[in-house]
């Protein structure tokens, strides 16, 4: 069983910033890429950025300039900083792991339940 817990969110005023880091445990032999995404009422779920296991970083448009993602491999942990935050920003934040389970068997997405982010003054 693999299980990724994110932490993190909460109420923030417009313009300012949280990090939100994302936790995997269990059985995890190997790590690919790990990314965030987000799910605003109503909307559909969009990617927000993700990183490589060589640390090579995308980001969505709407939040390039504002969002850093990084990750430690040795703590399996994933961490977006998100700065000058904005009311459109507002949504369910996920974590998405592509994990090697054991070795030998074939990499799978994981995701997390999410962390609510409220960007709100």
């Amino acid at each position: 069983q693999v299980h990724l817990v994110e932490s993190g969110g909460g109420l923030v005023q417009p313009g300012g910033s949280l990090r939100l880091s994302c936790i995997a445990s269990g059985s995890i032999s190997g790590i690919a890429s790990m990314s965030w995404y987000r799910q605003a009422p109503g909307k559909q779920r969009e990617e927000v950025a993700s990183i490589t296991s060589i640390g090579i970083t995308n980001y969505a448009n709407s939040v390039k300039g504002r969002c850093t993602i990084s990750r430690d491999n040795d703590k399996r942990t994933s961490y977006l900083q998100l700065n000058s935050l904005e009311p459109e920003d507002t949504a369910v934040y996920y974590c998405l792991m592509v994990v090697r389970p054991r070795i030998g068997t074939p990499y799978r997405d994981f995701w997390g339940l999410g962390t609510q982010v409220t960007v709100s003054s």
